[in-house]
């Protein structure tokens, strides 16, 4: 019996099958490459296209956002603006209430305020019989020259008189008043006494008329210094004069009568409270109040008592 042609027939076979099975492996292989080189050709070209998509909408965000920051960089600058214009306008207006504030104010200061205080009466103006201060106090006896008689004077003015006694004592200078308020009649009875002693005309030169007296007003003051004999004349020599024509316009007076006025003689001794802002004004330059128009001293009537 004849076993190897049987064995090799097999064989081929076998053979035969197997190649069949590899040629299938290889196809199967190579169709599944084929497939998987288009899926990642398909995935290669989806990703290009989300590549240049998000490409685009990067650039679109970007100019996007540029145009925002724009925008409210601009909205921002506006704003700015408006308050600005809201605080330029807010100033103005508290300014305004400011304004009106001290306008309302100085209206009432006024309102409570003697007018009388800063006119002209030597030979000018005229108070009648019936004006009394609103308000007249007794200077202690420490700021006045003698006790037999008590001196008063417009309550507002004491605390300057005090004030500038007080700083010419402090400088070794001793000051006192000598005569203050004096009424109508007061007046009236003492430029009658003048007139019988010197006569008429020459009584009109020192002394003034009833009526016409800054005295009536309760702001002037005639002051003495120690060493006179308990007259006004000679004042002017005295240091209390001079430390006078130096300070008193710091406590708000002035000299009524200087030298070559037009009124009265010279009364160095005689000084009128006008309020430190006017008797500033006076002395810084040189003026005299009785120089000044009327309608200008009226403006310094609101801070008399400052």
């Amino acid at each position: 019996m004849n076993i190897l042609p049987n064995f090799r027939s097999k064989q081929v076979q076998t053979v035969g099958i197997a190649v069949i099975l590899f040629l299938i492996v290889g196809i199967y292989s190579l169709v599944r490459m084929n497939s998987l080189s288009a899926r990642i050709s398909v995935l290669s070209t989806r990703i290009d296209r989300l590549s240049a998509e998000l490409a685009s909408t990067s650039n679109n965000l970007g100019t996007s956002i540029a145009q925002t920051q724009s925008s409210l960089s601009s909205a921002l600058n506006s704003e700015h603006q408006n308050v600005g214009a809201i605080q330029q306008q807010l100033g103005g207006f508290q300014s305004q209430v400011g304004n009106l504030t001290g306008t309302l104010s100085n209206l009432q200061k006024l309102s409570q305020t003697d007018p009388q205080l800063l006119e002209k009466y030597s030979k000018v103006y005229f108070l009648n019989e019936n004006y009394v201060p609103a308000s007249l106090t007794e200077i202690p006896p420490l700021f006045r020259y003698s006790d037999a008689k008590a001196l008063l004077i417009e309550s507002h003015v004491l605390p300057h008189v005090e004030a500038m006694v007080s700083a010419a004592s402090s400088s070794g200078v001793t000051l006192y008043a000598f005569s203050a308020y004096r009424s109508f009649a007061e007046q009236k009875a003492l430029k009658s006494e003048y007139s019988m002693t010197y006569g008429a005309g020459t009584a009109n030169s020192f002394s003034a008329d009833q009526g016409y007296s800054e005295h009536q007003l309760g702001t002037a003051l005639d002051f003495i210094a120690p060493g006179q004999g308990g007259v006004l004349d000679g004042f002017d020599a005295t240091p209390a004069y001079a430390w006078m024509q130096a300070n008193a316009y710091r406590y708000g007076f002035t000299l009524s009568y200087p030298k070559n006025n037009g009124y009265y003689v010279y009364e160095p001794w005689h000084w009128r409270f006008v309020g430190v802002k006017l008797a500033t004004y006076l002395h810084d330059h040189g003026q005299n109040f009785y120089d000044m128009d009327q309608r200008t001293i009226d403006t310094y009537l609101v801070n008399i008592f400052d």
